[in-house]
């Protein structure tokens, strides 16, 4: 019921937060070309982003999402294969693609680092990773205290979602052979630190 009731409503109100970041996104988005695995692509808020050469995959576990990114496709003249399956196990080859997208999915796998080893996996030599996501505030901070008590009920309406993660650390640990990654705020409530970047394999 969650999962169908998220879906819904990020179908619905999404578009106060993808505004706020939607900049960044373009410029980190449009230099994929080839094949492009998107983690979560969820009502499909990126594929607007993408270059036109970029050759799309979704891989979205909440199949509640589906419909919502076939209708946003549509809608904007994309194709993209919608495969089922998890960040931690995706069904693809090993070095099957040139480009790899999580934004604001690594806050909700169950295995980030289990998620960033098949990330690595999946990319060709000298693939890149882009993310963009919400992290932990720092710690002690008021802000981190206000992510820390909220995260049961916030997790539970947001299909896993977890504010407090050190995502940024996560990637640096991943294996990578280089990362780049900046940190800035939003004005929104409980997730206001934001990363975003690219690491290639």
């Amino acid at each position: 019921m969650y999962q169908r009731l998220f879906a819904w409503g990020l179908s619905k109100g999404g578009a106060a937060h993808e505004r706020l970041i939607q900049q960044r996104k373009r410029e980190l988005l449009a230099q994929l070309h080839g094949s492009v695995l998107e983690i979560g692509p969820g009502t499909g808020a990126n594929l607007g982003y993408y270059a036109p050469s970029a050759r799309l995959t979704g891989i979205e576990p909440n199949r509640h999402m589906h419909k919502y990114l076939r209708r946003e496709a549509e809608r904007l003249g994309r194709e993209i294969e919608i495969l089922d399956g998890t960040a931690e196990r995706l069904d693809l080859a090993d070095a099957s693609v040139d480009g790899v997208v999580s934004t604001l999915v690594l806050c909700s796998v169950a295995d980030q680092q289990a998620a960033l080893a098949e990330v690595l996996r999946v990319l060709r030599p000298g693939g890149r990773f882009v993310f963009v996501e919400h992290v932990a505030a720092r710690p002690g901070t008021w802000r981190r205290r206000v992510q820390r008590a909220v995260r049961p009920v916030w997790s539970l309406l947001g299909d896993g979602c977890r504010p407090d993660r050190e995502t940024w650390r996560a990637i640096e640990l991943a294996g990578f052979s280089a990362v780049v990654c900046d940190h800035f705020r939003l004005p929104v409530p409980v997730v206001w630190p934001h990363i975003a970047g690219w690491a290639v394999k």
